[in-house]
């Protein structure tokens, strides 16, 4: 089974210094590839320098995460991709066991490791921790990571479970499955588009796992930090992209309720003296309704939408009953 490793870069030269060497030592098995975003530094200079055997693909723009993804794996033959943030770190032996559960089940499509805290490497890390969820109003979660509460790994998620979503800092996919579903949606820009792919691909009776005995390590926030009201609007918009197109059955009563939700949490925000990140909310919500015919649109096109539901809804558990890790939801 044929394995492409792909690394999407902007300006990361500092990144491919610190987190390249594990990438290289321990992916014998795999093609690696850098896909540069129209960077501005000296980050291809630096690999070709350093690491002659990475294939080199150039963008001629920053299309962010989906577009940069979309344009270069039309020109990767593998059987398997995987999607590599630049501020991961890899382990001895990270490839194997995704290959083997690839290779045992045909229908498993995409495949999530164990993504752990690169600053506090006992800690599970907020981009996918455990495996990705979704939550009754269509909020993402994750086992290890709810909001701001990240768990000890204490071995209490060490198993092979299928899963709702994986995440994008360490994306492992079947190359048929990623072009079937005609790959990101470049309108998302960055942020929560692996989580719109995992739902289409669920929507089309395709097997999402978590793999335990691959783990990484993850830097977060190296291109949008928490602090940054942009990666607020990502992601409050592009959640509300992924609830319309996806999501099964009428959603009037869902959508008041988030709309509700994501009021409370504007409000937040300004009593927090962050009004930025209140002003995102809104403006995710203009974006939002700029972009629902096409949404809508794109509704109609899956005709066999599963149903997603979890009876918790992540919000009110966590911040009014007080339930701060995913075994106590």
């Amino acid at each position: 089974m044929k394995i492409a490793v792909v690394i999407l870069n902007w300006n990361g030269k500092k990144l491919l210094e610190e987190f390249l060497p594990s990438v290289v030592e321990h992916s014998k098995e795999a093609t690696i590839y850098l896909v540069d975003n129209a960077s501005t530094d000296n980050s291809i200079g630096f690999v070709n320098s350093n690491y002659p055997t990475i294939k080199i693909i150039r963008n001629t723009i920053n299309g962010g995460f989906a577009k940069g993804y979309n344009d270069a794996l039309q020109h990767i033959e593998a059987d398997i991709f995987c999607l590599l943030n630049s501020d991961v770190e890899v382990t001895e032996n990270w490839i194997t066991p995704i290959l083997e559960v690839f290779e045992k089940d045909a229908n498993t499509s995409i495949i999530q490791p164990k993504i752990l805290d690169y600053k506090n490497k006992d800690y599970f890390e907020h981009a996918g921790a455990a495996g990705g969820f979704i939550d009754k109003y269509g909020f993402p979660y994750c086992r290890g990571r709810l909001f701001d509460t990240l768990e000890k790994d204490s071995g209490q998620y060490d198993d092979i479970i299928d899963i709702f979503w994986a995440s994008g800092a360490c994306f492992f996919v079947r190359s048929e499955v990623f072009r079937r579903l005609n790959g990101f949606d470049e309108r998302f820009f960055a942020h929560m588009e692996e989580i719109d792919l995992c739902w289409r691909a669920k929507n089309s009776g395709n097997v999402i796992k978590y793999v335990y005995q691959s783990k990484v390590y993850h830097l977060g926030g190296a291109t949008l930090s928490k602090v940054n009201s942009k990666k607020t609007y990502l992601n409050f918009r592009n959640s509300l992209f992924t609830l319309i197109k996806n999501a099964k059955g009428p959603l009037f009563t869902t959508m008041f309720f988030r709309l509700f939700l994501d009021g409370l949490a504007s409000i937040k925000f300004l009593f927090e003296m962050k009004p930025n990140h209140s002003l995102a909310i809104l403006k995710s919500h203009v974006s939002f309704y700029w972009y629902l015919p096409y949404l809508l649109k794109q509704r109609k096109l899956q005709k066999n939408k599963i149903k997603y539901f979890d009876k918790t809804s992540v919000v009110i558990d966590y911040f009014m009953n007080k339930k701060t890790t995913f075994n106590c939801l």
